[in-house]
């Protein structure tokens, strides 16, 4: 069994308009060295399947079709083994 720990964020030629309110609060408490931040969603499930190719053929297909929109979204993950 596999547990996919899977982040997407809008491509970077995307405007974030959450990413710049929650800039504006944090420079608006002080925190002026932050900069360029994005806003994205963590998702994670598990899959049960004791092989890696399928476990990695899940979770893009999932991305592709449901998670993430590939116009405008770009998504990363890792697989972690569970035992």
């Amino acid at each position: 069994m596999y547990k996919a720990k899977i982040i997407i964020t809008y491509r970077k030629s995307i405007l974030d308009p959450q990413g710049k309110t929650i800039e504006n609060s944090l420079h608006s408490l002080g925190f002026t060295k932050i900069n360029n931040t994005r806003m994205g969603k963590y998702i994670e499930y598990e899959i049960d399947t004791n092989d890696t190719e399928t476990a990695e053929q899940i979770v893009e297909e999932t991305c592709k079709k449901l998670l993430a929109n590939p116009v405008m979204e770009e998504y990363s993950y890792k697989l972690e083994k569970l035992e």
